[in-house]
């Protein structure tokens, strides 16, 4: 029966998610709010995607909250799940995460309005985003302490557990704050963002489905759905961006499903492809003030160069898609392996 909720849940999260772009895409331009796209980027760019309907994560928004309503009903009905307070039980983590995605896909919001009411390419400064995200990671983990979850301690699969105390709460924030923009900084070419994202949480569903954490399978699965829903319009070349609306809604929905259910390890291990794209930006910032000018990479993030390379958007979504399988396989096979 589980298998099923699961389906119905996934297919509801990608059809909800499609559908809605009969909606937002048309409001969008209606609206006129398309993309700016910056100079810096590759030429091509502001030629082919400038004016682009943005803010599609709004449809990840409806649809991925949608399914996971339905799929925790059905969870409820076959008692799969019970609404605990105690404790933070299987169905509140997996509502922390929803929520956590939400708040983070409102930031998100806020900075994709701001740009397209003033023309340009930045909305909130780059402190206030930080500030906004810190506060919203410093809110995740008060209400975990006060629903009486306060257990700090990692496991590493193979190797030993270990106790942080308060540092906890202090490294896995530096740990969730630097996946969330990492996220939105793999937004940057048609349909990579969706792709790996799609594989990241699908590799979630097994997971959790493995530990029976069904609460956060039903979320996992449901924004999985929503990947692919979004995929349909989205997919090169794109007819929608999703914004920062959407990204950092992901990045909030990548880190509250991996830390939510206590398995940071698989969560570090799948989110390989956005650690590498964000490391990529910090190697040439640092790499650039060392020798005054001087580049590592023709363009960062990483999907970039690869683009002044010539390879087209589609190679770049598959090559990476294929990294993002493996990195997923691999995070699945330690959280299976380390259960037995």
């Amino acid at each position: 029966m589980i298998l099923w909720i699961i389906l119905i849940t996934a297919v509801a999260a990608a059809a909800v998610t499609a559908c809605m772009g009969c909606w937002v895409i048309p409001v969008m331009r209606r609206l006129k709010y398309g993309q700016t796209i910056l100079d810096i980027g590759p030429k091509w760019h502001k030629e082919k995607k400038q004016g682009t309907p943005t803010m599609g994560g709004l449809m990840f928004f409806i649809g991925v909250t949608a399914a996971a309503i339905l799929g925790y009903i059905l969870l409820w009905k076959n008692n799969y799940i019970s609404f605990d307070i105690i404790g933070t039980g299987a169905a509140l983590k997996g509502i922390s995460a929803l929520i956590m995605g939400l708040c983070f896909g409102f930031v998100g919001f806020l900075d994709d309005y701001i740009k397209i009411k003033k023309k340009r390419n930045e909305g909130l400064t780059v402190i206030q985003k930080i500030v906004l995200q810190v506060l919203i990671i410093a809110a995740y983990f008060t209400s975990r302490v006060l629903s009486g979850d306060t257990s700090t301690v990692i496991n590493i699969p193979f190797l030993f557990q270990i106790d942080l105390s308060f540092f906890y709460y202090i490294l896995m924030g530096l740990v969730m704050l630097y996946l969330v923009n990492a996220v939105n900084l793999s937004d940057g070419i048609d349909g990579l963002c969706g792709s790996i994202s799609f594989i990241y949480f699908l590799a979630f569903v097994l997971i959790t489905a493995n530990i029976k954490l069904y609460g956060m399978t039903i979320v996992s699965v449901a924004a999985a759905g929503g990947c692919l829903g979004f995929l349909f319009w989205n997919f090169p070349p794109a007819k929608v961006f999703m914004g920062d609306t959407g990204s950092l809604f992901l990045g909030g929905m990548v880190v509250g499903i991996g830390v939510g259910s206590g398995c940071e390890a698989a969560m570090i291990i799948a989110a390989a492809v956005y650690i590498w794209e964000a490391l990529t930006v910090l190697i040439q910032t640092t790499y650039f003030k060392i020798t005054h000018g001087k580049r590592l990479f023709k363009m960062t993030p990483i999907h970039h160069s690869f683009e002044l390379r010539g390879w087209k958007e589609i190679k770049i979504d598959a090559v990476f898609s294929l990294l993002a399988i493996l990195a997923g396989t691999a995070a699945v096979a330690l959280s299976l392996f380390s259960q037995k």
